[in-house]
């Protein structure tokens, strides 16, 4: 099993095997996401099919437009009223 160790400011190096055979070098974007007690690291392209399923499992239902239809008007709602304030 391939270790690493994070630094005190949060950073870990991945090792070389790994970044050779993912084909990661300086600059690729990379996205972590939750799983469990663990995460993944999901290298990003450019590409909008590589998109696909890339949020699947993040939230347990996925919101409708009516929902988001609701957070727009009370995110409105709320900066307007901070707006009025000043």
């Amino acid at each position: 099993m391939t270790t690493a160790t994070m630094s005190s400011k949060g950073q870990v190096t991945i090792p070389l095997d790994l970044r050779n055979a993912l084909g990661l070098h300086a600059g690729v974007r990379l996205d972590f996401v939750r799983e469990g007690e663990g995460l993944k690291v999901v290298k990003l392209t450019d590409s909008a099919s590589a998109l696909k399923g890339r949020f699947a499992g993040r939230v347990a239902r996925a919101p409708s437009v009516a929902d988001m239809d609701d957070a727009i008007a009370q995110e409105l709602a709320q900066n307007h009223a901070l707006g009025s304030r000043a």
